[in-house]
């Protein structure tokens, strides 16, 4: 008899957790007013099973019909009792259950709340992340359990600034104090909006007090994330105007060609990493991550190649003469823009970041760092060190720097000059197809993508010092980082403006530019 009672007991606790969720919770979260509705989800998080989970999912999927006044979950033509999960009838005569804005975002606050038991540790991270701002009194008893077997501190940590959060709506007075002390540690931008609202809604004095002090501490948090947050920015747009000008640096600093196509040859190395892509999306899926190492070097002979072919048919004949250079270059950039136009089509190219570029590293609530930018600059200045070893410690590179400085004496030593002259100028037109491959990583690929870089590279050759590389990261990185701190105050347009007037005082007090040359190199 005893083992049978026990088995009996056994059985229905079994059958109680299995069927946690009611026929009438489910009926009040499906059907009814919105408010209703909203305070049944609330209440079902307390006691949520797997059945529970299922049934929201099925509600954010909008997989729930009514059929008879009674919900169901709806899979294929099958109706499925969202209690029992066993097949209840079919769909025929079901009606929508309908989610305005409101409800929704209730859905989707539940089931971050439940995904914070969830066993992966990326999808805990995502659920705090959700909830942030969200937090309610309804929600505690879960975020309670995922604290106390949250192995995670930095998770575990924002599991606590949600309990706060969720603490400054009750009613006791002390409690809110205690809330309002421990948000002052968040530094989150969804925290400053929750205390900005509670400031408002609080009528307790000491309240109001503390809340105020907590609010100063996030602001001045997030201002200094803010401030970190401009700085890489502007390190990050410096990294992408020194690829574009090393190019520039060579073939206008060194070599004096004004070349407004360069902006073109840029587009190259962008849509020959598009062409590649395709060719692993089609030919070599498994391996899709690694499309873009091998895009580096087709980048590269690409447009060197084309630069090439343009110093031996057009530039060889118009050393000298700068106004005449200047013209037919920009008309074969117009020619190149047509020619990818007909070939690819006028609108954008999208081109896919590899899963290792994908996502950042968060160091602050709200600094994120992400992964393809943060490549980017790494390899800006690994291009940058390839190419000063390649111009100061290279046979070649020594050649380059002969002919620059004496064309003449350079001859009568030996060396090919119009053989320089076409190396010189592939190697300048390689590097902008290593910046085209890079800007594909953080935008767009079409047709017009050169114009915008084209100006600002020449405004960095020319204010670091016309054949200078030390000059030349100096500028990228100065203008980029001023441009992004001036933006902050002033927008954008009237950023780039303000740039421009510095640069004009700027040439205008030191011609030769930050690093000028020196000695018989001048």
């Amino acid at each position: 008899m005893l083992k049978r009672l026990a088995l009996l007991f056994a059985i229905f606790s079994v059958a109680a957790h299995a069927y946690a969720l009611s026929a009438d919770e489910a009926k009040g979260i499906a059907i009814g007013e919105g408010g209703a509705r909203i305070e049944a989800l609330r209440a079902a998080l307390a006691g949520a099973d797997e059945n529970t989970v299922q049934f929201i999912q099925a509600l954010a999927d909008d997989a729930v019909k009514v059929v008879g006044n009674k919900p169901v979950i709806v899979k294929g033509d099958k109706a499925i009792d969202p209690v029992t999960g066993v097949e209840a009838g079919s769909i025929e005569g079901a009606e929508d259950v309908m989610n305005n804005n409101r409800m929704r975002g209730e859905i989707e606050s539940a089931l971050a709340a439940l995904q914070l038991l969830s066993a992966d540790e990326a999808v805990r991270r995502t659920a705090v992340k959700t909830l942030q701002g969200n937090a309610d009194e309804a929600k505690l008893k879960l975020i309670e359990k995922a604290m106390a077997q949250e192995p995670v501190a930095d998770i575990r940590e924002g599991l606590a600034l949600l309990q706060a959060a969720a603490y400054l709506g009750s009613d006791d007075r002390a409690r809110r104090m205690h809330a309002a002390n421990l948000l002052a540690l968040s530094s989150q931008a969804a925290t400053k909006t929750l205390l900005i609202e509670r400031l408002q809604m609080e009528a307790d004095a000491q309240v109001k007090a503390v809340l105020r002090l907590s609010l100063s501490q996030v602001e001045s948090r997030l201002a200094w994330g803010d401030r970190l947050g401009a700085i890489f920015s502007g390190i990050s747009l410096g990294s992408i105007l020194l690829l574009v000008a090393l190019g520039l640096a060579i073939t206008y600093g060194l070599m004096g060609v004004i070349n407004m196509a360069h902006g073109e040859l840029m587009m190259i190395g962008a849509y020959a990493t598009y062409m590649v892509q395709g060719l692993f999306q089609r030919y070599l899926p498994g391996a899709f991550d690694w499309y873009l190492l091998a895009s580096v070097p087709v980048a590269f002979m690409a447009s060197a190649l084309v630069g090439a072919a343009l110093e031996r048919s057009v530039i060889r004949f118009l050393y000298g003469r700068p106004l005449e250079t200047l013209l037919a270059t920009w008309g074969i950039s117009l020619m190149l823009m047509q020619l990818v136009r007909s070939i690819f089509g006028a609108q954008n190219v999208g081109v896919e970041n590899p899963s290792w570029m994908s996502g950042g590293v968060q160091l602050m609530g709200n600094l994120s760092l992400p992964y393809n930018r943060l490549v980017i600059v790494v390899f800006a200045f690994a291009v940058l060190l390839g190419v000063w070893f390649l111009i100061e410690k290279t046979r070649l590179g020594l050649f380059v720097r002969g002919v620059t400085q004496n064309r003449p004496i350079a001859s009568c030593m030996g060396v090919n000059t119009a053989r320089i002259d076409t190396y010189a100028f592939a190697l300048g037109s390689g590097i902008a197809g290593l910046a085209g491959c890079a800007l594909s990583q953080v935008g767009n690929v079409g047709p017009d993508l050169g114009q915008g870089y084209i100006v600002d590279s020449f405004m960095v050759v020319v204010l670091g010092g016309v054949g200078q590389l030390a000059g030349t990261v100096y500028a990228a990185l100065g203008l980029g980082v001023l441009n992004k701190f001036l933006e902050g105050w002033t927008g954008a347009v009237l950023a780039k403006i303000a740039v421009l007037v510095f640069i004009i005082i700027f040439i205008q007090k030191r011609p030769q530019g930050i690093f000028a040359m020196k000695g018989r190199e001048a």
